[in-house]
């Protein structure tokens, strides 16, 4: 299939799971698509191993082939993704925050990535250094599945900057730790550490590279965007701009060999701040808000229906099955971690806001760029474990804790906002 019969075939599905979903589940939008082309694809394994001589699952099976999950994700969507997130952010918002969300954005994710790559190591018996890899994929909590849900939800404002704010960087730190963990566990890979000389500074060089190189980059662009913006007073000049600025400073990021996500990331808070507030007229701010956050919404559809049928790749198993609802527990527990230690080490000097240890747990959702971390892994013996385990974690997080954050906030929540 060429790329306009892909992209025509994914917006059509997405277009007709979202108006079942509407009509008949009233789901919130992305997680209904993501169940509806969830229950399409078993659909179609249960009537392909009632009826085998049917070859639907393998029809269906060699066109998700054809779109290569991995690629298309990370180096296409995602840069839109975060960018439109990070707009709806405010600088202000997120400097009262920074010392939680920088703390649970590193700190949280090595502690997650530890706690879940030992646990996984000693369920399995797969190598330390190969489960630490899978602990640094499904550590991060995904900005996508995260923003969508934080629509939804009526949360206090500190906690949801708190949670907006860490989903959008800790993906990112997530990603770096990924590269690094990937160069030691698979060092003949292209683009990763070597096995000459020290394998720990190679590592401290390319995390450092990615993740210093990213911001800088994404300051830099998104500063001299909105000097750009400033002397132009075309609302859909604007709109192309900065359409221009995820696009090509992502495509830039990948060149210089820093991270993309964290640019995207950069990028976006500051003309979501600074740009909106001095280089846009007020009509210019309506178009570029509303343009983003139909980019988001779309795109969103269009990735959580990808995420349903991606269960056509997935090698399912008692064993691997098993290992994911072990993961699924992993997981949280990594999580739990990687939000109390930060609240805690910060809870002698500023108040926190009533339940906001269960609530960040509970609400930090994994998603699509879990799964697409698993699939470009290099061909392994236990890539099919971990692709597997990764996407019962990514379905569970999204479906269950995703319909049920809201209302664990609203238990537990409802209190006057701290700091």
């Amino acid at each position: 299939m060429t790329f306009l019969q892909i992209a025509s075939l994914l917006i059509v599905l997405a277009g007709a799971f979202g108006a079942i979903n509407y009509l008949v589940f009233r789901l919130p939008s992305a997680i209904g698509i993501l169940v509806v082309s969830l229950l399409a694809s078993l659909a179609l394994m249960g009537l392909d191993a009632v009826m085998p001589a049917l070859g639907i699952a393998d029809q269906v099976r060699s066109i998700i082939a054809t779109i290569d999950f991995s690629d298309a994700l990370l180096e296409g969507m995602l840069g839109l993704l975060l960018f439109a997130g990070a707009l709806h952010v405010k600088i202000s918002d997120l400097r009262a925050q920074w010392r939680v969300v920088f703390l649970m954005a590193t700190m949280g994710v090595a502690l997650s990535t530890l706690v879940i790559g030992v646990g996984f190591s000693w369920l399995t018996g797969m190598p330390l250094i190969i489960a630490l890899v899978f602990g640094a994929l499904i550590s991060p909590t995904d900005p996508v599945a995260v923003l969508g849900v934080l629509r939804e939800a009526s949360l206090q404002k500190t906690l949801e900057t708190k949670i907006a704010g860490e989903s959008l960087f800790n993906d990112g730190v997530g990603y770096v730790v990924f590269l690094v963990l990937v160069g030691i566990a698979f060092p003949h890979m292209d683009g990763h550490a070597t096995t000459e000389g020290s394998q720990i500074t190679a590592a401290a060089q390319l995390f450092f590279q990615e993740a210093v190189g990213g911001a800088v980059l994404g300051i830099v662009l998104g500063w001299l965007t909105f000097r750009v913006m400033r002397r132009i007073d075309d609302y859909s000049l604007e709109v192309l701009i900065t359409l221009g600025l995820a696009f090509g400073g992502y495509e830039l990021a990948v060149a210089l060999h820093v991270s993309a996500p964290i640019m995207a990331v950069s990028a976006g808070l500051l003309i979501g701040d600074v740009g909106t507030r001095y280089g846009m007229s007020e009509e210019t701010r309506k178009y570029v808000d509303a343009f983003w956050k139909l980019i988001d919404e779309v795109l969103n559809a269009v990735l959580f229906l990808m995420i349903g049928f991606e269960v056509f790749a997935v090698a399912f198993n008692m064993d691997t099955i098993t290992a994911g609802i072990a993961a699924i527990a992993l997981a949280l527990f990594g999580r739990l971690v990687a939000v109390a230690v930060p609240v805690l080490i910060l809870r002698p000097f500023r108040r926190f806001s009533r339940g906001v240890i269960p609530i960040m747990t509970w609400g930090g959702l994994k998603g699509g760029i879990s799964v697409a971390l698993a699939l470009s892994l290099p061909d392994n013996e236990w890539k099919p474990l971990i692709l597997t385990a990764t996407y019962i974690v990514v379905i569970f997080s999204i479906i269950v804790q995703g319909l049920t954050v809201a209302p664990l906030a609203n238990r537990i929540g409802r209190e006057p906002d701290l700091m």
